[in-house]
């Protein structure tokens, strides 16, 4: 697989998942009509999308240029991080202007997020090299499989 072919697949899938199980939670946790949190959940994976894109893009630049191939347990969790640590800095201002809410509320809702997401990265990166295979960026030897 191309690496420009799994990213996207690799992003789309991920955000297909989300949708389905941030819309529905958006929706309890706001008291708010389901079509408008499952809107606001479509908007927020758009923009997740794009920086998903942006973001492996960048990181498997990096991770190309390390010493050590492979994805370790470390490697996995700053991947998480900066992924994460950036989608807030984006979704902040989005989720508040969408519900109405001030910054520091929607920072605040954010962080309910920012905990499923960074573990669902990380499963989900995890999984997706499982299945897929490891990008040549980390592999120890091209198609070899990740421990």
């Amino acid at each position: 697989m191309s690496p420009v072919s799994r990213r996207v697949l690799q992003a789309v899938l991920y955000e297909a998942i989300a949708i389905a199980v941030v819309g529905p939670a958006l929706g309890f946790a706001f008291d708010q009509p389901k079509a408008s949190t499952f809107g606001l959940a479509v908007v927020l994976s758009t923009i997740a999308l794009a920086w998903n894109y942006v973001f492996n893009w960048i990181f498997e630049l990096w991770e190309a240029r390390q010493a050590v191939p492979g994805r370790s347990f470390a490697r996995r969790l700053a991947h998480g991080a900066g992924f994460e640590g950036g989608l807030v800095v984006i979704l902040v201002p989005v989720m508040s202007l969408w519900l109405g809410i001030s910054p520091a509320a929607a920072f605040v809702a954010n962080l309910a997020l920012l905990v499923f997401f960074f573990v669902y990265a990380i499963a989900f990166t995890w999984a997706f090299d499982r299945v897929f295979g490891l990008p040549a960026s980390a592999a120890k030897n091209p198609g070899a499989a990740d421990a």
